[in-house]
């Protein structure tokens, strides 16, 4: 089987299955089960699997929206497959494990701090952080200032991308906090490569991923006010314009609760009701896949048709629970990001298990000029922009695109944060005639609650053109099933 793994793009890169490259395609121990059964498959025989699996996809019509957004739910919309890829991306469970406690430490500190935020604003008086950042933010909601929540959980659904520059080494990218997507994709990739090749799932144990759903309402349900043993959820979408619209309707139908747009909920006498055929349903607890803006038109924008008007209200007053709670949208800010190792120390008393990227807030006069001249070294990002849109790679940048956003962040400092450059780990990609290394991230969810749970996988997102450290959909990138396996004698 041909490789281009001798190729020198990659020199600098860890390889996640066979080590520093350039390679002898000896894969690690942990992996070694898989390779062996891989490199034992003809290419026609996986050629056809790949081909077997864009038809798949088409016939369980697992798309995404290209061009249709939270922001603008009505714009025109393309829905397309997400590519994916036959090779896993293997984690063992030693590694897994460090993962887990990181992940789980840095979503109690984040739900900490917003409810510090949102009450007493301990972190402020401190002097660790600067209270413009949050109170100037756009993602801050003053209409919820002094709610008390549940269990006083802020985000029980969260997602966190990681990257890995070494054997050893892992870096939070940025925390999704607000109405974190893609899980219904990590399923479906397991789902997918299970029935391409079954015979392999006998040969090694891979953690299973499958139970999410019913993980997820269970930690939803226990969000409710105590009012009954079966509080009624529900699952609420912007509708069909949206990018995450296959993932609503994914997620309602394998939980097994209704999917609702705005029309479909109303307000009577502080509870949330539900429109059905059989008369109205109080609702207990609502999923929210909406953003903040779109809610409530009373309060918010008022010429939004997604929402529930007057719903806040009973928000506020406790008679419904929503999930992720309003406002959490601050956590997910980049400018905040720098500040989570701190907070980590500050509300847990402990030390960060997973490492934050070197991050340079524009609006900080010193780090802005530091930023300023050495554009052409750093990723240069929006404060609030998602899916690779509004970002700068500077060793890859031309120079109108420097000199472009030098003046962006000249005229505005605050909508930009930069950080280093890292060496981003690669996984194998199936290829024609083989196999060849492109830049992987991971997306983990972490739902908590009563308890916290990382599940055992998570979304690999993977930069299918050559040389690129660009993973988003929108932007080219593809997809693997994640792996955590256990080595044989651990």
């Amino acid at each position: 089987m041909k490789s281009s793994y001798s190729k020198n793009k990659y020199t600098r890169s860890v390889d996640e299955m066979f080590g520093r490259s350039p390679v002898s395609m000896n894969p690690k121990k942990f992996c070694r089960d898989y390779w062996n059964w891989f490199s034992s498959q003809s290419i026609n025989e996986l050629e056809n699997a790949s081909n077997d699996a864009v038809l798949l996809f088409k016939k369980f019509g697992i798309t995404f929206n290209v061009y249709g957004d939270d922001e603008e739910p009505n714009a025109t919309t393309v829905d397309r497959i997400i590519p994916f890829d036959l090779i896993p991306r293997i984690i063992s469970h030693v590694e897994w494990d460090f993962l887990e406690n990181g992940l789980i430490q840095r979503v109690r500190a984040l739900n900490a701090f917003l409810s510090d935020v949102y009450h007493e604003g301990k972190i402020f008086s401190s002097g660790l952080m600067p209270p413009e950042i949050i109170y100037g933010n756009s993602q801050y909601r003053f209409q919820i200032q002094g709610v008390h929540f549940p269990n006083d959980i802020y985000a029980h659904v969260s997602g966190v991308d990681l990257v890995r520059t070494s054997n050893n080494d892992f870096y939070v990218l940025e925390d999704n906090m607000r109405v974190p997507s893609g899980v219904s994709y990590m399923i479906e990739n397991r789902k997918v490569m299970m029935r391409l090749f079954p015979e392999i799932f006998e040969k090694i144990t891979v953690s299973p991923i499958e139970h999410y759903p019913d993980l997820l309402l269970k930690h939803l349900k226990s969000a409710a006010k105590a009012r009954s043993d079966d509080p009624c959820v529900v699952l609420l979408t912007p509708g069909i314009f949206n990018s995450a619209y296959f993932e609503h309707a994914y997620l309602a139908q394998q939980m097994g609760v209704e999917l609702v747009e705005g029309s479909d909920l109303f307000v009577f006498e502080d509870k949330v009701f539900m429109k059905t055929t059989a008369g109205s349903v109080r609702v207990d607890v609502i999923y929210r896949r909406i953003d903040d803006d779109y809610i409530d038109p009373l309060f918010f924008r008022h010429d939004s048709s997604l929402g529930v008007p007057g719903i806040l209200s009973v928000i506020r007053s406790g008679g419904v629970t929503i999930c992720n709670a309003l406002g959490t949208g601050i956590a997910d800010d980049k400018s905040v990001y720098a500040f989570v190792p701190l907070m980590i120390k500050y509300y847990l008393g402990e030390e960060p298990i997973l490492k934050n990227i070197k991050t340079y807030s524009c609006r900080n006069k010193r780090h802005k000029s530091y930023v300023l001249a050495n554009l052409n070294k750093l990723v240069v990002k929006e404060v609030h922009g998602a899916g690779g849109v509004g970002m700068l790679i500077g060793p890859l940048a031309t120079k109108k695109e420097l000199s472009s956003f030098k003046d962006k962040i000249s005229a505005e400092p605050e909508g930009f944060i930069a950080q280093s450059m890292l060496s981003l780990s690669t996984s194998p990609i199936f290829v024609k005639n083989g196999v060849a290394p492109r830049h992987v991230d991971l997306r983990p969810f972490v739902l908590h609650g009563d308890d916290s749970v990382v599940i055992q996988g998570g979304l690999t997102r993977v930069a299918l053109r050559e040389g690129s450290v660009v993973v988003n959909s929108s932007q080219g990138g593809g997809t693997k099933d994640t792996w955590v396996v256990r080595e044989k004698n651990a």
